[in-house]
Formats: structure tokens, C-alpha cells, sequence
């Protein structure tokens, strides 16, 4: 018995889903599966595109689980899609010659930009918003850009708008309707969003198309609306729709829709029965042509199980079109009747155009919930969706009332029955989703999570509540509610933390190694005193108890702070003299500058001595705080930097120098948007644009690597300031023991949105708070190693022996573990020193 072949043309979003699908039902196993990429790489994740801009990377938008191909056997062609179809000879020729063989063919092919047959439409200067290739493109071609105008005011639209306005351009929107997104919202919402992108500083033409590009040389400089308006551009990026990719379905002589799409049945066939189609370039059986992804992985779903031979219940005969969207950092999204075209249907409208927000549900005489419009508040989006077909538990306006605006009462998850589909995307129920404990297991078991990610909020709430949270056996409380309950009630000390809020078993006791070194930590962030006077010292870890960084071989480590990395001759000549008295081992670190390796704990005082007066101050290399603010040459030196980007990092290096944190803090700046100083692998990390800064927070590049968000953009120096004390009082207020900005970012509930609301827009009221919490850390700031110099009975504490104070004890001896080709560290001998004991 031969192995059947089946051929996927196209590896999309759709097309990967199709393949999983395929792997899930062991086809696999049994056939080979061969695939035709026309892009040059395989499928990621078009619905997130624009977050390349954000600081993504192609690797980060990919949708191919690693070793996915290799472990089920699949063929995969990037960069060489399928040009002719011989539906007799059942064979598929790709554009490099090599020809297929099928028993069974599967055309994802998707869709294609829709470019108005306008003059100039292909002058030099225009481009489509669809492929990784098209934003490289863009981005490239900004750099020598002023403005750039967006033909298309649905959703790529707003997309690339926001995307052009982030490269630093003045920004307009061109749309034929009456208004923006006319597909999704309806007039009331359609406004709402319209003021609120005004407010961003773009320019929107509504009911006006473009009837001309206008260029000079063969390049873009205008555009000549369809209203006798004139507006002078330097690009222009067509996203006036879609058309679905039917070509090589004509050209091999299938059946196809009159206005285009490839027209298949419920099982997704089409008019030949070994050729199927799915996604965007399929007409479906109820006569539409499905744009969004959640049907594409419907279809995908239903051709794998008719290919299967496995029973595909009704097949595909329909999808909701509901969408949940953030354009341009504003909630948008529709579901269900959402323009209330049934017979008698009835609306309950709220709209508060002062801060951008509208909601109107589409209900029928009799109550039930057909549909609705939100825009700039979504968050009930999650659960209004599977309501809908429905008679809510509670009335249509305590639906749209925003909290403390006369809505008595909350509706939630549990209102929801059980067949309910929480998850569009993957099509998972409630009931599905109550199988699962945590939410990992339920993306790892249904998927649901893993496509758009409007449903996680309502999937945690449909999971068990988390056991006890609390910091450690202690401690019931989190290390955020202790960090409240300290800084509320003014608490200095770790013994009165620990008898008035510690577990009844702990109270009068001595805490343990999690709870002392986390509440060290929050008693520093606070009070911004010594960390070494009274009981403070006994709570710091083995670094800070010796303001310098234990090495493996029991030495420590010297860091003296060189802020933006800029140091003088005279700076680096003591630097160089204090290594070579103290023999010690140095390096150049990736944050610019320099480590002294290999001093034993009696001869940090006379280090410090010596670098203090220089002119230098600690590192914090040892402490959970601020490392460095890397930079670039900036604009001073550099031919491309917009903005001086070392005075910059030395500002921001010595205002936050010394800031105690649940974790190690790195930061960044860079110049221009080449992106030097790696500003987006940081904590914080800053890159100038011709207007001035973007802010980039959350991001991460140790064990898991992970890209900065997009937190502001074209900030002046004190907003940049200002948003920065607020991100980083937050972080400290609120995050668990040990734990990166990237982390607490991906688990803060709400994520990048809610953290923008609260430093941003100010939500929570706390944010004159917390500049005053920065401004007192800033005030009352001063260099560790000055201090402790400055008292002998602090001196104290370095000694190699406890009971061997003063000089070295003769009988022991440092001897060096390598020569000079390798760094030069010691290792410790102990002698016959009776009763000796190492530090």
C-alpha cells in the first residue's frame, strides 16, 4: 500500500493550524505532508504584526512550535510557492520547478492587499501593510520620511497608522466612509474612537478616498483627495481591504465566487473532491469570504477531519465575526448584530465621549442580547460575547454602566453556562476550560489563550482560586501587601513586620532565609538608610552583607558605577592602579564598565579608600538595584543619533542609582532607532526619535529572553522622567519576591494596557504618590562604600576570620588558581589556624 501525499499550498496562521491539526489526529503518521511557503519563512502570527514595531522580533511572532516539522515528518518549502495546479495529473509545480504529487491538495493561500487603481499607486514611496517583508520595507523606508499617510481606516488601517506614527512620522488616515472601522463599530462608536486617535496627534480624513498619489521623480510627495484636498506626503501605505488569493483555483479550473474566493461545501471541498480550501482565499458554503483567523481555524479543523475520514459533525456552515481589538492603544471591539439589523431590535447606549468611551448592546423586545459596539473600555467583552443569544442575568444597563456609575451589580464567569465559547479562536467551551487548574493547562490542552488573548482574562476567572499566596511560611501575606502594610504604617524593622503581620506560629521568632532578605529589601526600597546598620544587617544576603559580589572561588568583586559608561583618563589610571596593587583580575563588562575580580574581604576598605577618592561610588553590583543605564555615543558622536543619548543614561544612572528592588534593574539608551545600546532586552530601556524618547519597559535578556513593550512614545525628557519613576515605584510596589519586570509584567493581571492605564493615564490616582516615593529615594541617596568608610565600627565586619581581626593571618595563604593568559582569581588555602573559620 503506498503512503498518500497531501499537499498544503500555503503556510499561514490557518495553514499551521491545518497542520496541527492533522499531527492531533495521526495523519501524520500515515501520509506524507508536504507544504509550499511563497514567504521566506514559515507561518507567525499576522493578527500581532505590528508588534514588530514594538520591539518583536520575526522569531517572536513565529507560530511553529520548535521542532514541530522535523518531529512529524513534514516537508516544508519556504520561499517557493505553488505556480500551476494539473488537477488530471494531480501534481502542483512550485515556482523553483519542483513538482508534487498529491492524493490530496489543501490551498491556504490566504488573501491579498487591495490597492485602489489610483495614478501613482506604484510610485516609489507606496506600500501594502500585510507581510514581515512589507514592515522591513517600511520601516527602511521611513528613515528618510517626514510624513506618512494610511489609505484605509478599518483595522490594518489604524494598525499601520500607529505603526507609522511610532517610526516618528506625522501621520494621517485617509477613509472612504463615513467614519472609522465602518465594518466593526457603528456611528456612536465610530466617533468615540475617532476623538480619541485625534487626541494621539493623527490626522483623520474621513468620507473622502484617494483619487490621485502624487509624485515627483518617480517618488511619493502627495496625495490629491477624492474632496479637492491636497496632502503632501512623503509615503503612503495602502490598507483599503482584501481580496481572497484565488488565482491558482482559476487558473486550474475550480468553481469560484463571482466577486472571488475559491468556492468549497460544509467539509471545506471544493467543485473537486481531492482539493480543499481554507482561511481567507475559501468561499464558504453560506457565501462569505471570512476574514478573520478564528474561522480560518475553523475551516482548518473541519478540512483535517473530512481528510481524516473522522466525522466532522455539520462541517463548517458559518463563524462568528465577533473581534476584540487594541488599535493604537484603544479597546475596539463588536460581536453578534453589533449595527442592530435584525426586526425590532432595541439599543442600550453609554457614552462618555470625555474619556473616549462608548457601549451599545443590541437587544430584542424580549431581552435577549444580539449584539453590541465597545469602544474604549472592552472589558466586558469576554463575557458578553458567549451571552450572546441569550437573556443576561441582569439588565442591559447594568451591562454598559462602567463600575460606580449605578451598576449594583457584577456579572461574572459564573453567569455563564457551560456550553458557552470562551475562546472564538480555538472554539473551547467553559465547560472545557473547567477540566484545566492553571491556566498553562489549559493552553497546553485546548489551545484556548494561544490565538487573539481577549479570552485569558475570563479564563483565570473561570479556575480555581490559587492556594495560599502568601510569602512563605511566615508570612500569609504576598511581598506586594507586605510592601503596603510597611509603607502604610511606617514600619522600620523586620521584628515589628514580623509581630504584628506574621503568621501566629512565627511571631517572636527569626523569619526565614525568603522573608528576611525579601523584607530587607522593602525596608530599603522605603527608608533609603544604611543596609548594614542594626538589624538590617541581618537580613541581607551574602553580597550585600559585604557591599560587593561573593565570586565561586570565595573572593569578591570590585564595581565601582561609571554612569552611560563615560569616564575620564584620570578615572581609568586609578582604576588600573588599584588592579594592579591588588593584583586583581579585570574586565570590560557588556554594561560599560569595568570589574575588579579576586579581592579578599580584608582589603575591600582599602579598595573603596582609594577609588572614593577618585571620585567613585558602588556599582550595586551585589544588590537587588539598579546595575547600570548602558548607552551609545548618541547624537554627539554618532552620524545617525537624534538625541544625546549618554547625557541621557547618565541622568537616568544617577537619579536611580542605589533603588532597592524585588530584582536586579538594567537599562538602556540609545540614540536613534539602530538600536546600539539593545534598549529593548531591558528592564527599562529608552530610544530617541526625532521627537523626542519612546519608552520601552518589561523587557529581558537573561535565561528567558524577552523584548521590551512599548510603554510612551515621543516623550520629552521630563515626561520620559516622570513615566519612568512612576513604572519603576509601581514595580517595586507590586511585584513578588525575586522577581524580573518581565515577569510581573507578563503575570500583571491586564498586562502592558493595564500598567499603561495606571502610569500613564494615572487610573489608580497613585501616581503623585509614587513620583513622591522616587523623589524621596532620589533626595536622600548616599554612596554605601562613603558611608561605611566614614565609620570604623562598620569597618568592622571585613575580615577574612572572625576571629582573626587586623591583618592577614600568616598561616594563611592566597594562592592564584591561573596564570596571566586566564583571569587571574584566587582560591583560598586555609592553614593550621586552629579554630579558623572562612567567610
Amino acid at each position: 500500500m503506498t503512503t498518500p501525499t497531501i499537499v498544503l499550498v500555503g503556510h499561514g496562521m490557518v495553514g499551521q493550524r491545518f497542520l496541527e491539526a492533522l499531527a492531533d489526529r495521526g495523519v501524520t503518521e500515515r501520509a506524507r505532508i508536504v507544504v509550499l511557503c511563497e514567504e521566506p519563512r514559515p507561518a507567525y502570527d499576522r493578527v500581532q504584526l505590528t508588534s514588530y514595531f514594538s520591539g518583536k522580533t520575526p522569531d517572536d511572532l513565529s507560530m511553529v512550535e520548535a521542532g514541530f516539522m522535523e518531529r512529524h515528518g513534514i516537508e516544508l518549502y519556504v520561499g517557493d510557492p505553488a505556480e500551476a495546479i494539473d488537477r488530471e495529473a494531480r501534481t502542483v509545480t512550485a515556482r523553483s520547478g519542483r513538482v508534487v504529487a498529491y492524493d490530496t491538495l489543501v490551498l491556504a493561500t490566504g488573501s491579498y492587499p487591495f490597492v485602489p487603481p489610483v495614478p501613482g499607486k506604484d510610485a516609489q514611496g507606496c506600500f501594502v501593510y500585510r507581510t514581515i517583508e512589507d514592515l522591513l520595507a517600511i520601516e527602511e523606508y521611513a528613515k528618510t520620511a517626514t510624513t506618512g499617510a494610511v489609505v484605509g481606516g478599518g483595522l490594518l488601517g489604524l494598525e499601520a497608522a500607529g505603526a507609522l506614527k511610532g517610526l516618528g512620522l506625522d501621520t494621517h488616515v485617509v477613509e472612504f466612509a463615513p467614519r472609522l472601522m465602518p465594518v466593526q463599530v457603528d456611528e456612536g462608536g465610530g466617533a468615540a474612537l475617532l476623538r480619541t486617535i485625534e487626541k494621539m496627534g493623527l490626522t483623520v480624513h474621513t468620507g473622502t478616498g484617494t483619487q490621485e498619489v502624487v509624485t515627483a521623480d518617480g517618488a511619493v510627495t502627495g496625495m490629491r483627495l477624492s474632496d479637492g484636498s491636497e496632502l503632501a506626503t512623503d509615503m503612503v501605505v495602502f490598507s483599503a481591504g482584501v481580496r481572497p488569493r484565488d488565482q491558482l483555483a482559476r487558473d486550474c479550473g475550480l468553481e469560484v465566487g463571482e466577486r472571488g474566493g475559491i468556492a468549497v461545501d460544509e467539509l471545506c471541498r471544493t467543485s473537486d473532491p481531492a482539493v480543499f480550501a481554507i482561511g481567507e482565499c475559501a468561499l464558504a458554503s453560506d457565501g462569505r469570504v471570512y476574514g478573520l483567523v478564528a474561522p480560518g481555524y475553523e475551516m482548518a479543523q473541519t478540512a483535517a477531519a473530512a481528510i481524516a475520514d473522522e466525522e466532522a459533525g455539520d462541517g463548517f456552515t458559518g463563524a462568528d465575526m465577533s473581534t476584540k481589538l487594541k488599535l493604537l492603544g484603544v479597546d475596539v471591539a463588536s460581536f453578534g448584530d453589533a449595527h442592530g439589523t435584525a426586526e425590532g431590535c432595541l439599543d442600550v447606549v453609554y457614552s462618555d465621549s470625555r474619556a473616549g468611551v462608548y457601549k451599545k448592546l443590541v437587544v430584542s423586545a424580549d431581552g435577549v442580547l444580539l449584539g453590541g459596539v465597545l469602544v474604549g473600555d472592552a472589558e466586558q467583552y469576554g463575557l458578553l460575547r458567549p451571552l450572546t443569544g441569550t437573556v443576561p442575568p441582569v439588565s442591559p444597563e447594568q451591562l454598559v454602566l462602567p463600575a460606580g456609575a449605578g451598576a449594583p451589580v457584577a456579572l461574572g464567569p459564573s453567569a455563564l453556562p457551560d456550553d458557552a465559547v470562551i475562546c472564538s479562536c480555538h472554539n473551547v467551551t467553559k465547560h472545557e476550560i473547567g477540566r484545566c487548574t492553571s491556566l498553562p493547562e489549559v493552553k497546553r490542552c485546548t489551545k484556548a489563550g494561544t490565538g487573539c488573548g481577549s479570552c485569558v482574562k475570563v479564563i483565570e476567572k473561570l479556575l480555581p482560586a490559587p492556594a495560599d499566596q502568601g510569602l512563605c511560611g511566615c508570612f500569609s501575606y504576598t511581598r506586594s501587601e507586605l510592601y503596603e502594610i510597611a509603607r502604610t504604617l511606617r514600619l522600620t524593622s523586620f521584628a515589628a513586620l514580623l509581630d504584628s503581620h506574621g503568621r501566629e506560629e512565627a511571631r517572636g521568632g527569626e523569619g526565614c532565609e525568603v522573608c528576611k532578605p525579601t523584607v530587607g529589601s522593602i525596608l530599603a526600597s522605603l527608608n533609603n538608610g544604611y543596609i548594614l546598620d542594626g538589624e538590617q544587617a541581618s537580613l541581607q544576603d551574602t553580597n550585600d552583607h559585604f557591599l560587593a559580589n561573593l565570586q565561586r572561588n570565595g573572593s569578591y568583586s570590585v564595581v565601582p558605577r561609571i554612569p552611560g559608561g563615560e569616564i575620564t583618563p584620570d578615572k581609568l589610571i586609578v582604576i588600573g592602579e588599584v588592579a594592579r596593587d591588588f593584583g586583581l583580575y579585570t574586565k570590560i563588562t557588556g554594561g560599560q564598565r569595568i570589574d575588579l575580580f579576586g579581592a579578599r574581604v580584608d582589603q575591600l576598605p582599602s579598595i573603596w579608600t582609594r577609588l572614593v577618592d577618585a571620585g567613585f561610588e558602588s556599582g550595586h553590583a551585589y544588590g537587588k538595584a539598579l546595575r547600570t543605564v548602558k548607552s551609545c555615543v548618541g547624537q554627539t558622536w554618532c552620524r545617525y543619533g537624534v538625541q544625546d543619548s549618554v547625557q541621557m543614561a547618565i541622568r537616568l544612572e544617577l537619579r536611580y542609582r542605589g533603588l532597592r528592588a524585588p530584582h536586579k534593574l538594567k537599562s538602556a539608551v540609545s540614540g536613534c532607532a539602530r538600536e546600539c545600546a539593545e534598549a529593548q532586552s531591558k528592564d527599562f530601556g529608552i530610544i530617541a526619535t526625532a521627537n523626542g524618547w519612546n519608552l520601552y519597559v518589561g523587557g529581558n535578556g537573561g535565561a528567558t529572553p524577552r523584548h521590551a513593550d512599548l510603554l510612551a512614545q515621543d516623550l520629552s525628557d521630563a515626561e520620559l522622567v516622570r513615566l519612568i519613576d512612576r513604572f519603576l515605584m509601581f514595580y517595586i510596589r507590586t511585584a513578588d519576591r525575586l522577581e524580573r519586570t518581565s515577569t510581573w509584567l507578563e503575570r500583571l493581571e491586564g498586562g502592558l494596557d493595564h500598567l499603561r492605564d495606571v502610569v500613564v493615564h494615572d487610573s489608580l490616582g497613585l501616581c503623585d504618590e509614587l513620583e513622591a516615593l522616587m523623589a524621596a529615594h532620589v533626595a536622600d541617596y548616599r554612596d554605601e562604600w562613603a558611608q561605611t568608610l566614614d565609620d570604623p565600627e562598620r569597618l568592622r565586619r571585613f575580615v577574612s576570620f572572625v576571629n582573626a581581626p587586623g591583618a592577614p593571618d600568616p598561616s594563611v595563604r592566597f594562592v592564584p588558581e591561573r596564570d596571566q593568559i586566564k583571569p587571574d582569581l584566587t582560591i583560598l588555602t586555609i592553614g593550621t589556624l586552629e579554630g579558623a573559620t572562612s567567610r
